[in-house]
């Protein structure tokens, strides 16, 4: 090292400065003694501090150690790696003030993600899990940091199962009213909030890692909206990602066909190209979802109007997902259904690549982002010989659907049983959901999300399912 600094330093006779004995070193570490003459000046060359400054004490981080997990608790950590294949549960290191990592796995089209989490003990009073009062020291520290973080509640170690999920965010609010955080009972983690998280974490940081490119389109975006026909390559906008192409995608076709609405004659029928929950995922969450499906319902449904929407999903869709993920299917024809738009569901795997259109009479409306090379594809078209295939796929969906009740329950009940969902759980578990609401569980940090569409979703489907349950 002396040669070394001799050599950067250009002063020879710092090669001769001889190894300093271990006592010597012990007084350093002490802090009973500073190096000093030429010692100094090689030891500030190598650390690039002055000797005064190495001197000094290390500074104290104030560390909050969480109680140690029950290994019941623990046991039940562990479930997060496997009951879901996007998710992955990487622990922290408690000792040095490292946190908990929960990874959510992307699917098909969109990327994942990554939270913070963090599990504490808990004990069931009546329908509410509380947390101990000696462990809202380290909480209070948890939830301080700006990173997206879940807190998990444990009843492992009252003898107890399952995990309880709440934002940590969420949990920051309590605390900071005075209260203690209560996770409701109905928050327990299985396969529809875990299906409602992944989504909604997985499109909210993809939407905030584009929030700056998305708001630098948003006068691009209306000029689009204004013209007949575009489809711009997905090269043309490399700066977004999936997610952020996609809400972009998503959105300028919802303009688009409220745009034309109003040269509707007669009441359309909708074509939807989202075949899988990670496809329909933003029709939950996206607000501009929610904005399209209102302007809709309002002009066109009723009781004995003839607006629908269609769905193709063939078995192969079916067999290829997770339950948590056919939830998500299942959850945004609720949605349609609740806005008075009954659906009709094909499994004619010819259909597969029908894109997403919209027809009224002999007019198409053509606007679809799912599965596009380009970042959306919206046109219009009279033409015969254009429109016919349209006609066609509606008359087959209408004339074969699977789920052809004469109620928005019936058809639902039809639903659940072709994506292998248990009805009676999945009615109850939205029902308790809905009741307590997704919005005191969660809540997305991108403007462009909403989870109050959802949470009436589940109230329907809720009250709804009670019509069939005994079916």
């Amino acid at each position: 090292m002396a040669e070394n600094a001799a050599r950067d330093l250009q002063d020879r006779s710092l090669a001769n400065v001889r190894v300093v004995s271990e006592s010597t070193y012990r007084r350093w570490v002490a802090g009973t003694h500073i190096a000093r003459g030429q010692t100094a000046t090689i030891l500030e060359w190598f650390f690039g501090k002055s000797v005064e400054a190495l001197a000094q004490p290390v500074p104290v981080r104030e560390l909050v150690r969480p109680r140690p997990l029950d290994r019941r608790t623990r046991a039940a950590a562990r479930t997060l790696d496997y009951n879901w294949p996007t998710s992955r549960h990487v622990p922290g290191e408690p000792d040095v003030g490292v946190q908990g990592t929960w990874e959510l796995a992307g699917g098909r089209h969109f990327d994942g993600t990554a939270i913070g989490v963090q599990l504490y003990e808990a004990e069931l009073r009546g329908d509410i899990v509380e947390m101990d009062k000696a462990d809202l020291p380290h909480l209070q520290s948890f939830v301080r940091s700006s990173r997206r973080g879940i807190v998990l509640a444990s009843l492992g170690a009252a003898g107890g199962q399952g995990l309880y999920a709440l934002d940590a965010a969420l949990a920051r609010q309590n605390l900071l009213l005075g209260q203690s955080p209560q996770v409701p009972q109905a928050y327990r983690l299985d396969d529809l909030t875990y299906a409602i998280l992944w989504a909604l974490h997985v499109l909210d940081d993809g939407l905030l890692a584009d929030d700056h490119p998305l708001s630098d389109r948003a006068d691009e975006l209306r000029h689009y909206v204004e013209i007949s026909n575009s489809a711009p390559p997905r090269t043309d906008m490399p700066d977004l990602s999936p997610i952020g192409a996609a809400w972009l995608g998503s959105s300028l076709c919802a303009q688009y066909i409220v745009r034309h609405l109003d040269e509707l004659s007669d009441v359309p029928a909708f074509w939807t190209r989202e075949a899988t929950g990670e496809e329909c995922a933003p029709w939950l969450l996206f607000r501009h979802k929610h904005d399209y499906l209102q302007a809709v319902a309002a002009r066109f449904a009723g009781p004995a109007s003839a607006l629908g929407r269609a769905f193709c999903i063939p078995e192969s869709a079916v067999h290829s997902t997770e339950p948590y993920e056919r939830i998500l299917l299942f959850l945004t024809v609720a949605m349609m259904e609740m806005h008075g738009i009954k659906v009709w569901i094909s499994s004619a795997p010819e259909y597969t690549q029908t894109e997403g259109f919209v027809l009224a009479q002999n007019r198409a409306i053509l606007a679809n982002w799912v599965r596009e090379e380009s970042v959306w594809r919206v046109a219009t078209t009279t033409a015969r010989r254009d429109v016919a295939p349209y006609q066609e796929a509606i008359a087959h969906a209408r004339a074969h659907s699977l789920v052809d009740g004469q109620t928005p329950a019936d058809r639902l009940q039809a639903l659940a049983a072709y994506l292998d969902l248990d009805w009676k759980w999945l009615i109850t578990r939205c029902r308790a959901l809905g009741e307590e609401g997704v919005c005191s569980m969660m809540r997305p940090r991108s403007r462009l999300l909403t989870l109050k569409a959802l949470d009436r979703t589940l109230r329907f489907v809720g009250t709804v399912g009670t019509q069939n349950a005994g079916r």
